[in-house]
């Protein structure tokens, strides 16, 4: 069975924790052309304001992933169509790396068949996930490469995820993660903010995640990279 990201150009992230832009629903962010809508962050989140989101994105026909920053928050809900939980492989707290996920499966009964592990490379070190995982995001192209490459062969993820969170990224590491795997999909996230930057990442990354613009510039911004990585993918 073919995985549902592998025809995922572009993802939209919803931090539970913020605002959408004045006038604007989720009605509206649904028309926006991206193949999934992602609901996550790392900071002040809970399992309400999950649950906000979800119930205001239930009747959509976007697929709808959880992506949990700990297990004290995931919902089990039949409007999600599964989760995406992240393996921070840089982290510098184990915790981030399998302890989170022991939790996790201590607490709860896990939805194995809808629950999919991130691959998460985290490069910028003024981001919260950064302070959070204490990561260390000092990597060259070279050993982001290799990360990926460990990702994929040794532990057997099928989403590699280089997050620069909150600032655009350097392409060339994006290409080496994508060089370090055969099938595994490759990520991006950090600084899309129109269709140039959609459209430079996107030539190396499968699916690029566009996360802080929908809540600071709204949904005609967002609708702005969706042809901008799919104008990439469809030159390569």
């Amino acid at each position: 069975m073919t995985a549902p990201w592998a025809d995922w150009d572009h993802v939209l992230k919803i931090d539970p924790d913020k605002s959408l832009v004045d006038g604007e629903t989720f009605d509206d962010i649904a028309q926006t052309g991206t193949d999934a809508i992602e609901i996550g962050g790392t900071l002040d989140v809970t399992t309400e304001k999950m649950r906000r989101v979800i119930d205001a994105c239930r009747t959509h026909e976007v697929p709808l992933y959880q992506e949990p920053s700990n297990p004290a928050v995931v919902v089990e809900d039949e409007a999600l169509d599964g989760y995406l939980v992240p393996v921070v492989l840089n982290a510098g707290d184990p915790f981030w790396i399998t302890g989170a996920h022991k939790e996790w499966v201590r607490i709860a009964d896990l939805d194995w068949e809808r629950t999919t592990t991130e691959a998460y490379i985290v490069m910028n070190p003024d981001a919260s996930v950064a302070e959070y995982t204490g990561a260390d995001c000092g990597l060259d192209a070279d050993e982001v490469g290799a990360y990926a490459t460990v990702a994929e062969r040794l532990l057997g993820q099928e989403v590699v995820y280089v997050e620069y969170s909150g600032t655009l990224g350097d392409p060339a590491v994006v290409e080496a993660a994508a060089g370090g795997v055969d099938d595994a999909a490759v990520f991006y996230g950090g600084g899309i903010d129109g269709y140039d930057a959609a459209y430079r990442m996107g030539a190396h990354a499968d699916t690029i995640v566009v996360g802080d613009l929908v809540h600071e510039a709204g949904v005609d911004a967002v609708r702005e990279t969706v042809p901008g990585v799919r104008d990439a993918q469809a030159e390569e």
